[in-house]
Formats: structure tokens, sequence, C-alpha cells
């Protein structure tokens, strides 16, 4: 369904509803007919040692069918606000308003759709007992397709608007049984009702509340979705398409909207040629980006996480003023425009210093409410961690403290602990300027290195000297074709062509050494030979960075471009069955060179040989310092006596 073909439904005819919705939620009497109590309430003995009678069971022909189980008050205002210690909380606020506004754009779309069907006369001319004979058939056909249309936009409408609000909290709910398609009233008490028996029976505290609610919306979308496809008449519904621009839902056929808005991101965006310099670190930010927007909402799996070329995480490491920053908001601007054009959730997060806390535990939790949110599984997520090495503590620093551990603790557990799933709908940014200070274990973690050297050319310096002057002048560029050094394709090939051969000075001389004691590196055999050298160089070469290196190696076979127009078109390829996305994706790769290999492994290893250098360096600053220090305190002391 195009933009153009989508109607608006008007926000007076959902506040049209909101008393129906209010008092729906206040309170109601329903008797259920398809499930059964989770809690059976015990009825108070009139007579002690008097036997009760049998229940009375209808002979009448069709009766005996119909539920006889007394009603009984549904009261989820109540049940929710029970909850609470006596004020209800933002979250129970939230869930009441987040369920009274579903209900709203349910009832409203009820009634657009007995407009549209012809369902709104029938009805006039039912209260008025006039319905032909030849029309009560349709009629009650009409009925239960109404149902089932608010049914299914009472369950969108919830599971959107309650997104925001969930956490990692999981909850198990059984399949939805009072599903009644009668008339589109009785309808939605029968899934108050259930829906009340569930809150009561699982919501103990506000996160499990959400949980509840957002897991049953999802049930009962998938079992409507279920009856909708032998249902007749609902054509009107599924071939229309209606947005609520106050809360930028749009409503299309029995098809979720896609999952949770993602929320406002305050941030100034950069366009791709605003990052001078950086060329590989551009290059994979860009196709980082198209390759988040595969990810399959349905099938919650990512077709690249699944071929094995998807980046989890990354180091982005360089000297102060390089373009750290500047990369983070060309890639959340990126992601946030692709995921706009295609209607996706986006959730961007920074985890930053002031969220180390001075009380135990706390900075741990806030370390971990962060991953939650990044990894939630309906929203495209991307998460930030600046200068990482002031936040997470190194291991056996006595200068770190316990929140900078805890915060280490929860990131290594994260990114590459037992229960780590990458599912490819997020991936994790970790940058510093001094990457030696990271804790070796969690900077192991980062499955690609970024080096953000910024710019390096003459042209990269002409390009950002005219990139920051703006344009409030009138001085000539020269003889210069602005931004033409940036063109990507050119600049990257160039680049990873440079680590052909080693750059730090440590890993050059066992690349000469290895290369002269066995030839060139052009088997398995000897590019193994190569690894376990840096190894002898190096301890902390381990298993851990040869998976990153193979990692990355797997993403250069897949070193193509998704088309812009995939992204800017999602009927292309964003919606499209995981199977054929994966298909497409299949076609496009490239296998892996014996080049490929080589220049990744130098890439990494010259990563690694750099901090450890650096990480040396600043140990013998700091001994000199202390030296120093010894002898000039000396030096007094031996004044202070003479």
């Amino acid at each position: 369904m195009s933009v153009r073909d989508t109607m608006e439904l008007k926000e007076e005819a959902i506040r049209a509803q909101y008393d129906a919705a209010l008092g729906l939620i206040s309170g109601f009497d329903h008797a259920p007919r398809l499930a059964k109590p989770l809690e059976a309430a015990v009825a108070a003995e009139r007579s002690p040692g008097i036997g009760t009678r049998p229940r009375f069971r209808s002979t009448v022909p069709g009766m005996a069918a119909r539920s006889t189980v007394r009603p009984g008050g549904v009261r989820i205002a109540e049940r929710v606000e029970g909850l609470s210690d006596g004020l209800v909380s933002p979250v129970q606020a939230a869930a009441l308003n987040a369920l009274r506004r579903a209900l709203a754009i349910a009832l409203a779309m009820g009634e657009t759709f007995a407009a549209q069907s012809g369902l709104a006369e029938l009805k006039r001319a039912n209260l008025e007992g006039r319905v032909p004979e030849a029309k009560r058939a349709e009629f009650g056909e009409l009925l239960q397709a109404e149902a089932l249309v608010v049914l299914f936009t009472f369950a969108n409408a919830t599971a959107y608007l309650i997104a925001p609000h969930v956490g990692s909290q999981p909850v198990e709910l059984g399949e939805v049984e009072e599903v009644l398609t009668d008339n589109a009233p009785l309808a939605l008490q029968g899934v108050l009702w259930e829906l009340d028996q569930d809150i009561g029976a699982l919501a103990t505290d506000d996160a499990r509340l959400v949980a509840v609610i957002s897991g049953f919306a999802e049930a009962l979308m998938k079992k409507v979705q279920i009856r909708a496809e032998n249902g007749a008449r609902t054509s009107a519904f599924t071939s229309g398409s209606w947005k609520v621009e106050a809360d930028q839902l749009t409503i299309a056929g029995f098809k979720p909207a896609k999952a949770a808005k993602g929320g406002q991101i305050a941030m100034a965006f950069k366009q791709p040629h605003e990052v001078v310099g950086n060329h590989i670190a551009k290059y994979q930010s860009l196709r980082l980006a198209k390759m988040l927007m595969a990810y399959d909402f349905d099938r919650r799996l990512n077709p690249f996480a699944e071929l094995g070329g998807f980046i989890f995480t990354f180091m982005g490491d360089g000297k102060p003023g390089t373009g750290k920053t500047t990369l983070i908001q060309m890639m959340a601007g990126l992601l946030d425009g692709y995921c706009k054009a295609a209607g996706y959730p986006f959730r961007y997060q920074n985890f930053s210093i002031d969220q180390i806390d001075s009380y135990q535990g706390k900075s741990g939790q806030n370390a971990k409410a962060f991953i939650d949110a990044v990894l939630d599984p309906t929203v495209i997520g991307f998460g930030t961690i600046d200068d990482i090495d002031q936040v997470a503590g190194k291991r056996g620093d006595r200068q770190s403290s316990a929140g900078q551990q805890e915060v280490t603790a929860v990131f290594m557990q994260a990114f590459a602990g037992a229960g780590t799933v990458v599912r490819g709908n997020c991936t994790f940014g970790m940058f510093s300027n001094y990457p030696e200070n990271v804790d070796d274990a969690l900077r192991q973690r980062a499955g690609a290195r970024f080096l953000v050297d910024g710019p390096q050319t003459k042209e990269d310096y002409i390009d950002i000297l005219s990139l920051l002057l703006g344009k409030n002048h009138a001085i000539p560029v020269g003889d210069h074709d602005l931004f033409a050094a940036q063109e990507i394709r050119k600049a990257v090939a160039a680049s990873f062509e440079g680590h052909s051969k080693p750059h730090e000075e440590g890993l050059l001389r066992v690349w000469e050494q290895t290369a002269a004691e066995i030839g060139p590196l052009d088997t398995i055999a000897k590019i193994g030979a190569y690894l376990k050298a840096i190894q002898g160089a190096d301890e902390r070469f381990t298993g851990r960075a040869i998976k990153n290196i193979t990692d990355a190696v797997k993403v250069r076979a897949m070193d193509f471009e998704l088309p812009d127009e995939w992204m800017e078109d999602p009927e292309l390829f964003l919606f499209r069955p995981y199977d054929e996305k994966l298909a497409m994706i299949k076609g496009l790769m490239q296998p892996i060179t014996v080049e490929m290999v080589i220049q990744e492994v130098n890439r990494y290893a010259d990563s690694e040989f750099r901090y450890a250098d650096k990480s040396d360096e600043v140990a013998i600053e700091n001994a000199m310092r202390d030296m120093r220090r010894m002898e000039e305190a000396r030096r007094r002391y031996q004044e202070g006596r003479g």
C-alpha cells in the first residue's frame, strides 16, 4: 500500500470513542464462553453441611452450547491500580492510557469499516426490524468481519503504543481463547476479560504488567490473523490503509504495524560527504547501516547474521578530533532516514560516563538497561559507548571504580557471553581515543576495528576546510574538485590495498620473518603459520582474534552495496519474505580470496600491536615519571639534612 493510498483515521473520530473506551476499562460484566477463569472464585457456603444443587443444563436446542457461568465483573483499571502502593506509577498510567487509546482507535476503525462495507445501513435496518430475509446472511457475515477488524486493530494499536515501555522481562502467555466474533462490542469484552485474567495471574509489578499487555496483544493479533484467513467480507479493511497521525500508526489490513516507536533522536545528522577521510570506517558504517535494514521482523533474524557477515560490535579508535563523533552522527542519520522510509522503528542509545553511579550495583543496572533497549528485537537499534576507556574499568586497575568494573562485566557478558544471541537487528559501537586503556577481553569482543584517523591527504584538508567554512563567503575554491577524494569506492580500494603489508613496526618484523621462512602466504597452512607467529609476538592474539578476523573476511565477501533503490522503495527488498531476501543477498556475494584474508589479518593485528605499543609507552612514561619524582624527593631530602 503506497503512501498516496493511505487515508487518515480522523482524530475527532477517535476521541469520540474515548467515553466508550473508558467504560470498557472501568468495568463491565462478562460471562466467559470459550475460556476458563485462571483463578476460580471460592463461593462462601451458605449453610454448612447442606450439599449444593447441580447446575441447571438447558434442554432447549442450541442453548446448551451457551455458557451458564455467572457473569463476573471485569475492572481492568482497578486491577492495574491494585499493583501500586496507593499511588498509580507512571508505567501503570501509561499502560491504562495505551489501552484506552487502542480501544478508541479500534472502535473508530470499526465505524469506518461499517460505513464503507454497508454494515452501518444494515444495522439501522435491524434496529427498525426491516432487514430483508435475503440480507440476513450478509448481515451476520459483516458483523463477524467487523468483530475481526476491531479485535485486530485493538491488538495492533496496543502492541504499538505499549512497546516503548517494554523491557526484557519474559512472560509466558498461552493462546488467546475468548475470541468471540458475534459482534464488535462482545468481541472486545471477551478479550478484555481474558486480558484482565492474565494481568491478575501474571502481573506482579510494572515490568511484568507491560510484558503481559504486550504479549497478549501479539498473541491476539496472531489468533485474529488466522481467523481472518477464512473470514468473509473483510475486503473493505484489507484493501485500504489508514494512518493515525498523532501516533504515527499505520493500519494496513491484518498486517501488524512495524513494532514500536523508536523515539525521537535529538542529534545533528551528518551526510557521508561531510565525513572527510576515514575511508574504511565510513565505508563499513555505510554498509552496516544497510545490513541492519535487512532484518526481518517476522522471523526476527537478519540474513546477514545467518550468512556470517554481520558486524555486531565494533571498535572505533583514533586521536582526538579525527571524526569519531561525526562518524556516529553519519551512521545514526542514515539509519534514521532508512527506517523512516520503511516505517521501521529506530532506537539510538548512548552510554556515557554520567551513567556510572556511586551506589553499588546501580552502574551495572544502567548498563544492562542500555543493552536491553538496543537489543530489543522489535526495533532497529544502534548503541554507542563513547570514551569507553573512561566508562568501562580495566580489571585489576586500582584506579577503576566499582561502578566501572560492573559496567565492564555487563558489556563482556552482553557482547560475547554464553547467552548472547545475535539477531542482526542492532549493532554496538565502542569509541575511544585511548583503546589501550580498555580491558583486553572487552576490547577483543569488538568484532570489527575502525581506525578513525581523520583527514590524511592534501585533498582531504582542502575538503574539510571548505566544508567547515560553510557558504557565507566568496573565496574561490581554486584548482580542486571538491569532495572528489571522498568518493568511497576508489578510496576504500586503496585503503584495503594498503594493508597488504603490516603498518606497525613490530608486526612488520613478524611478517618479514615468516615470509623469509615459508615464502608467499598463499595457502591456509601458510597463513595459519603467520597467525601462530603473531601469537608468539603477542600472547593476547588468541582464538577470539581469529574469529574476529574471519568475521571481517566474511564481511569483505559481501563487499557489495545494497542498491539505494532497495532502501528508498521497501517493496523491492525490505518487505520481501525472509527466504527471498536471503536468496537476493546470496546472489550478490563474492568468493573469499587470499588477498582478503591477508589484508584483514594485517588490519586486525596492526590494531592490536598499536594498542600494545601505546599501552607499553604509557606504562614506561608513568614509570619514568615516578622515578623522576623519587629522584627529586631524594634531592630535597638530602638538602634538608645538609
